[in-house]
């Protein structure tokens, strides 16, 4: 089986603060995509929800994703969105089931 995860995390922006959430998101897209490890990174804003962001991510492994959590980049954006949430952020780190 191989290793590689999807990770599917959910986000609330507090009202108002959209904009900065979304602006901090796509400024960790570049990094990310430029590390070895990861095939995906692509963070989406929910339609019928404008403080609901969700980014979708792979990962060759989980330590792959950590490894990631200990980046510059990512604790930039882990900073920024502190104060902007509403809510802590629902993390799900999936794999498919065989044979899928």
């Amino acid at each position: 089986m191989s290793e590689e995860i999807t990770v599917v995390a959910f986000l609330k922006a507090k009202p108002g603060a959209e904009e900065k959430v979304a602006q901090a998101m796509v400024a960790c897209i570049k990094p990310s995509r430029a590390e070895s490890t990861n095939s995906q990174y692509v963070p989406n804003r929910d339609l019928d929800d404008p403080q609901t962001f969700v980014f979708v991510e792979r990962w060759a492994s989980r330590k792959a994703l950590h490894d990631h959590m200990e980046t510059p980049h990512f604790k930039t954006l882990a900073a920024e969105l502190n104060t902007l949430l509403d809510a802590p952020i629902q993390l799900h780190i999936l794999q498919p089931l065989p044979g899928a």
